[in-house]
């Protein structure tokens, strides 16, 4: 049985409101697109960069970023000048500042589980700012225990950092359940140490096609009504056992 729930942060409990600066950068360029044009475009290209160059989007984004942006804007069918728009993307997000923010429900949705009696952790490859990113949005209330990379020392997929968090959430494995958006770092790493796990991904299975894997939700807000299925499950495989 699933007692304890483990988390990633980034574009699991937490989003960037980069579409809206990403929208002004373009505009400069006298250019258009859709927020929803620009939540697809940043959604295929991060899963590119999580694909084929694992662990690069946890770095500095200036070693990135150019390369990150000729993506970006691939997606979105554009040919621009990809250091003027790195230029002004950085002058733009000093004068607009990109924050990450919770997604809507995502407080509510992690109270209710507790209210189920699930105890909730994170693990989360980030930096020194993981600690305030979830003060800010108040979720580090809503949490029993935080695993952050840069405090630890580890990084997923390392199953050294998921064996840190089930010792020091006292919990096996088989009794935990990770939710997060990458699968090379979340699925792979969660599954190394025994747990199950949940991939989010908004646009189910684009963008991740060459994946197998399932469970996948929508998001966080999908958690509860996974759990309530599985649930059903285990009850459905015991009763097919006692009928044996």
């Amino acid at each position: 049985m699933i007692r304890y729930l483990w988390f990633d942060l980034g574009y699991t409990l937490v989003r960037l409101n980069r579409e809206e600066v990403y929208q002004k950068v373009l505009e400069i360029f006298e250019v258009y697109r859709s927020r929803e044009e620009i939540a697809m475009a940043y959604h295929l290209t991060d899963k590119m960069f999580m694909r084929d160059y694992k662990g690069m989007l946890g770095k500095d984004s200036r070693a990135y970023m150019p390369w990150y942006i000729g993506t970006l804007n691939y997606h979105l069918r554009l040919l621009l000048p990809i250091e003027e728009v790195v230029q002004v993307h950085r002058k733009l997000a000093s004068d607009h500042p990109i924050r990450w923010s919770a997604y809507d429900g995502a407080k509510d949705t992690l109270r209710g589980l507790r209210n189920h009696g699930y105890r909730l952790g994170l693990i989360s490859n980030w930096d020194e700012t993981a600690r305030s990113v979830l003060a800010e949005n108040g979720l580090d209330e809503e949490l029993d225990e935080i695993i952050v990379s840069s405090e630890v020392g580890m990084e997923k997929p390392d199953l050294g950092i998921f064996r840190l968090a089930l010792e020091r959430g006292n919990v096996s494995p088989k009794q935990s359940l990770y939710i997060g958006d990458n699968y090379y770092d979340d699925v792979v790493g969660s599954q190394k140490v025994g747990m199950h796990c949940l991939l989010i991904n908004p646009y189910g299975k684009y963008g991740v096609e060459e994946l197998s894997y399932r469970p996948v939700i929508n998001g966080i807000q999908d958690v509860a009504a996974y759990l309530g299925h599985a649930k059903q499950r285990a009850r459905d495989e015991e009763m097919e056992r006692f009928a044996k």
